[in-house]
């Protein structure tokens, strides 16, 4: 019986499992695009750098999540540059194996199409984040996606690897900024550091309770 999660994990036709190093880049902006990733282990981070030369973090992968996906789209170039957070293993998939398994095996296509469907999700859920929250409710909603808070399992201490800097780039505002609204937060008890940070369940009542509501269009 056909296991999705045996097969990202093995190497086969059409794929290699490989290890990055901390700091090791995966891919680049603008490198061509013709393989997809799954991350078996570790955590990566996406960058977008603008023709200004303005760079921006707008994503931070967890095992579990593929990217790069954007070849199948026919993206022939890639949007964003990829970095390893800390020491990963990536299964890497040529995009004509991705396609082959993804047609030939339902249960595949399911895996994926439910990591696309939640992706989107977030996507719009950082959109009207970023529309009616203020920074310090970005921020606030952020640690807790980091943290893991409304997934199976107890939620994770956010590792080092995370610096104030890469939640600046997240949400928008400054370094200063970040570093006012994380005293704040250790001030009120939501969080504690510790070599990483520990977010409790009270920051989620707290962004609950202002939570932003969309009006009904009349």
């Amino acid at each position: 019986m056909f296991d999705p999660k045996d097969f990202l994990a093995k190497v086969g036709v059409g794929k290699t499992v490989i290890e990055f190093h901390k700091n090791q880049t995966v891919f680049s902006q603008g490198a061509v695009a013709d393989t997809v990733f799954y991350i078996q282990a570790g955590k990566v981070k996406l960058t977008v750098i603008s023709e200004h030369g303005n760079e921006a973090v707008v994503a931070i992968l967890e095992p579990g999540q593929f990217f790069g996906e954007g070849c199948i789209n026919g993206h022939s170039k890639r949007i964003a540059t990829t970095t390893a957070m800390e020491n990963c293993v990536i299964t890497v998939i040529t995009k004509t194996a991705m396609i082959t398994a993804l047609h030939d095996e339902p249960k595949f296509s399911e895996l994926f199409m439910a990591y696309l469907l939640t992706r989107n999700s977030r996507i719009e859920e950082d959109l009207i984040d970023q529309l009616f929250n203020s920074s310090e409710k970005r921020l606030a909603r952020l640690l807790l996606l980091l943290a893991n808070f409304g997934k199976e399992g107890c939620p994770q201490p956010i590792s080092p690897n995370v610096s104030q800097e890469t939640l600046a780039e997240m949400i928008g505002t400054t370094r200063s900024r970040v570093s006012h609204f994380m005293n704040k937060f250790r001030k009120l008890g939501l969080i504690s550091y510790n070599g990483h940070i520990e977010v409790r369940s009270s920051l989620m009542d707290a962004v609950l309770r202002d939570k932003p509501e969309l009006k009904e269009v009349q």
